[in-house]
């Protein structure tokens, strides 16, 4: 049962919880600390227990039961992360909607800065920025928040379309809720649910507001998150691509964005495939050829920017389906990062994780009616 507030608030912050008894409390009081005392009535937090099998769902009853302004709803099955913040947004009654993750928290005066921000540029969405905090307390500004900068007042994404390249997360947007309605915008069951749902948001907004502030905390190297668990379940990205591009065919038939998204496509699959916290080494292979599929079957028409250096190797050896020299390529790029000198920097990863390099040099990769490149 989730108690009704009594008139309607400008944002909703929806919280979906399962296993991380020992952060959720950290989180909560992040959000509900952080709203202005005279904006009580302009925020409410709704926490969806996904049928935790840890204390979350008694912390949360506890938390409600003490706080006012606190919604809770208890999923009687687990369900996933995007059923849950679909069963957060069934009941969500502000004006915009934040889904913020359970395991992150928000630094002090984050809410208020948002909402004066919503109520002067009333977007269709809100991006945010964001640290990398590990778990030895080191914080790093991710790789595409540079991407962010300098964005004048409210745009458009053929405006600012580098802001594609900004992490596709569901947490570093504020979103109206009734602009998500109109673009008929869910969360699909499975890991990497953002895919078909952060893209479609700046591709169909007519309004985006950028707040050039760190808004959010994101927690590094927690065990079970998705990105620190080796998992078949990282297979659930070609499907959700597969979504991502559905919607692009059924919005926008002329084949508009069609390119830059497929460079990401390429870009993530790479960083999955490369990364020995998602890929036990025998599903190396296996995944490699599904994004070699991939790579055929959603390639555009009229070709796409390739990247240069490694990079622009990564993806013809992609195009080949060559697994093998992807191998080799990928054992001599990590002797060479073992013999660099520790002063050295470390390369800058690539891929949505990380943020692509819009510096790099790119070579635009044609087809043609034969199929070949």
């Amino acid at each position: 049962m989730v108690n009704q507030p009594t008139r309607a608030p400008l944002l909703s912050i929806v919280v979906p919880v399962y296993g991380v008894e020992a952060y959720l409390r950290q989180c909560l009081d992040s959000i509900r600390g952080d709203v202005p005392a005279d904006e009580t009535a302009t925020v409410e937090l709704i926490a969806v227990d996904d049928a935790s099998p840890d204390g979350c769902g008694h912390l949360l009853r506890e938390y409600a039961a003490d706080h006012s302004g606190v919604r809770v709803l208890h999923l009687d099955t687990n369900v996933g992360l995007g059923p849950a913040r679909n069963a957060g947004l069934d009941v969500a009654t502000g004006d915009y909607v934040w889904f913020v993750d359970s395991d992150d928290w928000l630094p002090p005066g984050s809410i208020a800065a948002i909402l004066d921000r919503l109520r002067a540029d009333r977007p269709d969405v809100m991006m945010i920025d964001h640290l990398r905090v590990h778990e030895c307390g080191r914080r790093d500004t991710d790789a595409s928040s540079h991407l962010l900068r300098g964005t004048p007042g409210v745009v458009r994404l053929v405006d600012r379309p580098q802001l594609l390249r900004v992490q596709h997360t569901a947490w570093n947007k504020v979103v109206r809720r009734a602009f998500m309605a109109e673009l008929g915008l869910r969360f699909h069951p499975g890991w990497y649910e953002d895919i078909p749902f952060s893209h479609p948001l700046l591709i169909g907004a007519n309004r985006i507001s950028v707040l050039n502030r760190v808004c959010y905390l994101y927690r590094q190297g927690r065990q079970g998150a998705i990105t620190s668990t080796r998992s078949g379940r990282h297979f659930d990205a070609f499907d959700q691509y597969d979504r991502l591009f559905a919607w692009l065919r059924q919005h926008h038939p002329d084949g508009r964005w069609h390119a830059e998204l497929f460079d990401l496509m390429v870009n993530h699959f790479l960083v999955v495939v490369g990364n020995d916290d998602r890929l036990h080494p025998h599903l190396r292979r296996r995944f490699f050829r599904r994004v070699a599929a991939h790579y055929r079957r959603h390639l555009p028409g009229g070709g796409y920017p390739r990247p240069g250096g490694v990079a622009g190797l990564k993806h013809r050896l992609v195009d080949r389906n060559n697994y093998l020299a992807y191998v080799a390529l990928r054992r001599a790029h990590r002797l060479a990062g073992r013999l660099r000198s520790p002063s050295a920097p470390p390369p800058a990863t690539t891929g949505p994780d990380a943020g692509p390099d819009l510096t790099q040099p790119r070579t635009l990769v044609r087809t043609h009616g034969n199929g070949t490149r």
